[in-house]
């Protein structure tokens, strides 16, 4: 039985599965509206970035004092009505783009938290590694459709698609009469201070924001280098390999830890800095670069954004966690913006060797960091593993036993 195995009943899946699928892939979709408004304008990105932060803030503060589904229905509503507005005011001049930006931004930043704290408090810690993996794979591979869709489209019918799949989001959402997990008198508000001294988290924290400057700023030196033919290539395949990863990166990690998977990424990610660093114009080297990033992109896109914090956190207290820790990965998107020019005149060898250096040095404070999947799961699931393996070779035995007699 799917509760049996998950410890959710398959509505209860597929009810946060709807809420999750329907968020990230809206939330791509607003990039996109905000990429073609904003017209390489750098100023009209960091309205919108700082603005998701921000609200997200507010969001995570606001979601304690608000029945968190009630916020949720808001929080879609308010999402379908922001995403129309490219549409209803027609031709937007600079001050409209700048207000558009930051209404896209604060209506994706301000539920966000709940909207992933609401996916952590439905699943338990034995297998939310591979829940939060399907859901990730499943996000993933949908992308390049729902982006394409919207970038053959002009701007005011990307307007109303990506409105359109917000509200049917919320309708879908609302018809499967979700339940609140954790009742609200018994939710507990940490302050966002107790959680900056929570040691096990800074020790994941301070790697996952490592990973992000190395990966984010050393993008324009790749596709500089690479050319636009090869980089091209290469974020194609990417996006097909990082989907795949995702999906086995998630499973692995309810089996071997998720401390030991991010590991095992960094290290392989810095080796294959360390090669291109060696020979940058190196074609086999770039494939060897590429096939290796997707793998470790995978594994942390699926255990930083949706696992890992809500291991570390407690049932209806999970927001501020969730938005402390997505706050590396939005930074660094827009530090790109604005460090790109200056980044592409650091030289290649130099560039990738410092990479590789920071991303092992990077594993350090995982090396002090405590597993969040608990030793005993693990141990019962490996036992598990051993008996079947054992009935299997009981039976292989048994007949050919059978046959010989």
């Amino acid at each position: 039985m799917f509760s049996e195995e998950v410890g959710v009943t398959r509505k209860e899946f597929f009810t946060v599965f709807i809420l999750l699928f329907n968020a990230f892939t809206w939330w791509y979709m607003t990039l996109t509206i905000v990429d073609i408004i904003a017209q390489n304008n750098l100023v009209v990105w960091a309205v919108y970035y700082t603005t998701v932060i921000a609200s997200g803030l507010i969001g995570s503060i606001l979601s304690y004092k608000i029945r968190r589904l009630d916020f949720l229905y808001f929080w879609m509503l308010l999402g379908m009505a922001v995403s129309s507005l490219p549409a209803l005011l027609g031709n937007i001049e600079r001050v409209s783009t700048l207000t558009v930006s930051f209404l896209l931004g604060a209506s994706f930043g301000l539920g966000i938290p709940s909207c992933v704290s609401y996916f952590a408090d439905f699943t338990l810690v034995e297998n939310r590694g591979r829940l939060g993996g399907v859901m990730y794979f499943t996000i993933a591979v949908s992308l390049p459709f729902f982006i394409t869709l919207l970038r053959v489209s002009n701007l005011a019918t990307g307007s109303i698609i990506s409105s359109t799949w917000r509200g049917l989001g919320l309708v879908i959402f609302f018809s499967l009469k979700p339940k609140e997990k954790v009742d609200a008198a018994k939710r507990k508000n940490p302050s966002f201070i107790a959680i900056l001294r929570d040691r096990p988290f800074i020790l994941y924290l301070i790697p996952w924001t490592m990973f992000g400057l190395v990966n984010r700023l050393e993008v324009p030196i790749i596709s500089k280098l690479f050319g636009p033919d090869f980089y091209g290539f290469m974020i194609l395949m990417e996006s097909i390999l990082v989907s795949l990863f995702a999906l086995v990166g998630g499973l692995l990690s309810d089996f071997i830890g998720r401390k030991r998977m991010i590991i095992y990424g960094f290290i392989s990610l810095g080796l294959a800095y360390a090669f291109i660093g060696i020979a940058p114009t190196n074609v086999v080297f770039w494939y060897f670069y590429s096939i290796i990033d997707s793998i470790a992109m995978g594994i942390f896109m699926a255990i930083f954004i949706l696992i890992l914090w809500g291991d570390l956190s407690q049932p209806g207290a999970r927001e501020k966690y969730y938005l402390i820790g997505s706050i590396p990965f939005l930074l660094t998107e827009l530090m790109q913006l604005f460090l790109s020019p200056y980044v592409v005149l650091i030289p290649e060898y130099a560039a990738f060797s410092l990479a590789s250096f920071f991303l092992f040095l990077a594993v350090l404070p995982l090396m002090y960091a405590s597993e969040t999947l608990p030793e005993k799961k693990m141990e019962i699931r490996r036992l598990k593993g051993y008996i079947e393996q054992a009935k299997r070779f009981t039976e292989k035995y048994t007949k050919k036993s059978g046959s010989k007699s």
